[in-house]
């Protein structure tokens, strides 16, 4: 598949579902891909990207930035506390918060910086032990909480358990997005995002479907 192809297959699924032009954002997952694909999709016009790592990010972006101009950087992955301050630097928007301590120090660093990048709210829709989030019994005390501390909370986000169907944690997504009043729903990505924009996807992040298969070293 190619940049072209899932694009294409945004703008269809969106048309076929009654879906506004341009209220899906495509996130294209950039992190450990060779710069060589990113400056490629770079070239092709794209100028919204994803990034797990805040090092990987602060070694690729400035300079990708200072050829190509303003290039909005999500941070999508797990978010260390202290590597907070070198994000909301760099990143446009951190979909990750995941505990009180790190909306706490986002929060200082905003008030010291006088901005933040938007936040969403990380939710474990399926109550993985291993994996980050907000439970789902608990997400909408959270929310009230991040929403005390002045933070520009845009929505949630979620990763589906990888043996499960895909639709039900969407839509459980949707259902605390709007008992909240939040707009931004983060999910989907290369194997499932058709099924995500069914179910009201703001930002969908895909990254192997656009670059090919990513080599860890």
């Amino acid at each position: 598949m190619s940049y072209a192809e899932i694009t294409a297959r945004i703008h269809e699924t969106c048309q076929q579902l009654g879906r506004a032009e341009g209220s899906v954002h495509l996130i294209a997952v950039s992190k450990v891909q060779p710069q060589d694909r990113v400056h490629a999709v770079l070239a092709a016009g794209h100028r919204l990207f994803g990034e797990n790592y805040v090092q990987e990010a602060q070694a690729k972006w400035p300079a990708f930035r200072a050829e190509f101009g303003p290039v909005a950087v999500h941070m999508i992955g797990p978010l260390q506390t202290n590597k907070a301050k070198a994000a909301v630097e760099l990143f446009d928007a951190i979909h990750t918060v995941d505990r009180p301590s790190l909306a706490e120090k986002l929060a200082r660093l905003a008030q010291e910086r006088g901005k933040s990048p938007a936040v969403f709210v990380q939710v474990n829709t399926g109550a993985e032990p291993q994996k980050a989030g907000i439970l789902p019994e608990t997400v909408d005390d959270f929310i009230a909480t991040v929403r005390t501390m002045d933070l520009p909370l845009q929505g949630l986000m979620c990763i589906p358990p990888e043996a499960e169907d895909p639709a039900p944690h969407f839509a459980m997504l949707a259902q605390i997005a709007a008992r909240n009043g939040l707009s931004g729903l983060s999910m989907g990505m290369s194997s499932d995002f058709e099924a995500a924009i069914a179910h009201g996807a703001t930002h969908i992040r895909v990254g192997s479907a656009i670059f090919g298969a990513r080599t860890y070293a």
